[in-house]
């Protein structure tokens, strides 16, 4: 018996419709990310980007569990001697919600060249409208 080694030319890449709205923050970036590196394929392989496009709709709408809305702080650095901003999660989220939901995914991606052009296939909205209708996205159950 031999082992099959899947090829970049026989990866097919089918387009998700998360909806967001109501989930858990943590599990919800969890099951995106398996579905940009593509371990829900049987052709999964860690050195390839076999994963998946995903839309993630009504950002705005997340939940969190217990005191994160005040206590969890998001920090971002200008590279300038006293340029470190802080922001909490609830400012965040009522001036751009989609960042939240991008961080939490990046941060479970690999930290290399193959987790940057996973994220890309990563395409979040703050509302229920998307540009991508023409794609044809399945909606998946997570």
């Amino acid at each position: 018996m031999k082992t099959y080694a899947v090829k970049a030319s026989e990866i097919e890449r089918q387009w998700w419709l998360v909806d967001a709205s109501g989930q858990t923050l943590g599990r919800l970036a969890t099951r995106i990310a398996t579905l940009l590196e593509g371990k829900h394929k049987v052709i999964y392989s860690p050195h390839l980007d076999t994963g998946d496009h995903v839309v993630v709709l009504n950002a705005a709408k997340i939940k969190v569990t217990g005191n994160k809305l005040t206590q969890k702080q998001y920090y971002r650095h200008s590279n300038y001697p006293g340029g470190l901003k802080q922001e909490s999660l609830a400012t965040l989220l009522e001036r751009k919600p989609e960042l939240i939901i991008e961080r939490a995914v990046k941060g479970m991606l690999p930290q290399n060249r193959l987790g940057r052009a996973m994220f890309k296939k990563l395409k979040v909205y703050a509302g229920a409208d998307h540009p991508h209708q023409a794609q044809q996205p399945t909606a998946a159950e997570l």
